[in-house]
């Protein structure tokens, strides 16, 4: 099969810029011009006949740029870990870790510092998907994974307990006494919640408190649990959400838990591996980490 595909090093440019939100950030980078990253996106810009950026005080990427980036940056990570394959050894080799995105960005992400900073030695990245990656056929060392702990051929180990819990901004939090009173406010749901692993919606989560729904909910959708939690944050409604992802946020006082209601589940976040890839140091030492983090 042909693919026809722009220079990659105008696609790099753009990823970079996009992911980084500045030429000159980008250019920093990837060791060229700012002047070199604007001509290449711009090249882009005119062979696909799309605006890519808004220009002005800040570049602002647009929503079809935002939307390219999750698969730009894991098109490059699997170029370069084809690249790892051709010299066929783990020697200098990244460790790469599949997550979910939402875990990746409440949960580990702000706890990185510490894993590096015990093991500078260790150049690690993240992959971030909601799929479940093949390790037999793809180049990825470990992975985090939510479940009820069902995962043939791999060895897992729990994480920590896991609980669904109601969330809202303190504000916000103040007016809602009891659970009847989420029917005058809005309803933040991310687009799997009633889908995957067991998150209810709001309907089943009110008639589990015995409240009854007459009449439509102000229920407000957004892409995914991590932008449903960032806009609890900002006081627009009320979410559901696993308790580990909420945690941090918790703590700080930016989200309160209400009505002390937490559902206990069988879903947790695991830390998952072929038998085989833990035989790399890197991997036992990311695992160790993990555990640690997580209170194991």
């Amino acid at each position: 099969m042909t693919r026809r595909l722009p220079p990659l090093t105008a696609i790099r440019a753009l990823e970079a810029a996009i992911r980084l939100r500045s030429f000159t950030r980008a250019a920093e980078e990837l060791h060229v011009t700012p002047a070199a990253v604007s001509q290449q996106v711009r090249q882009l810009e005119d062979l696909l006949g799309v605006s890519l950026f808004r220009r002005g005080r800040e570049l602002q990427p647009s929503e079809a740029a935002l939307a390219a980036l999750p698969l730009l940056s894991e098109g490059f990570d699997r170029l370069a870990e084809g690249i790892g394959r051709l010299h066929g050894s783990d020697v200098g080799r990244p460790l790469v870790v599949s997550c979910p995105p939402v875990f990746a960005a409440r949960w580990l992400v702000p706890r990185l510092d510490d894993f590096q900073a015990s093991h500078p030695e260790i150049e690690l990245r993240l992959l971030p998907t909601r799929r479940r990656v093949d390790f037999r056929v793809e180049d990825v060392d470990a992975a985090v994974r939510f479940g009820a702990g069902s995962f043939a051929g791999l060895q897992a180990e729990r994480l920590m307990p896991e609980s669904i819990v109601p969330v809202a901004a303190p504000a916000l939090a103040a007016g809602l006494r009891v659970p009847a009173d989420l029917l005058r406010v809005t309803l933040l749901q991310d687009d799997q919640q009633g889908i995957e692993f067991g998150m209810p919606d709001w309907e089943t989560w009110l008639a589990s408190l015995a409240v009854s729904v007459d009449g439509a909910l102000r229920t407000r959708y957004v892409g995914d649990l991590n932008l449903s939690i960032q806009a609890a944050v900002s006081g627009i409604g009320v979410a559901l959400s696993w308790h580990s992802l909420v945690a941090d946020e918790l703590k700080a006082g930016r989200l309160v838990r209400l009505f002390d209601g937490a559902v206990p589940t069988d879903h947790v976040y695991h830390f998952v591996a072929p038998p085989a890839r833990l035989e790399r140091p890197e991997v036992v030492a990311f695992r160790n980490w993990l555990l640690a983090q997580a209170g194991v």
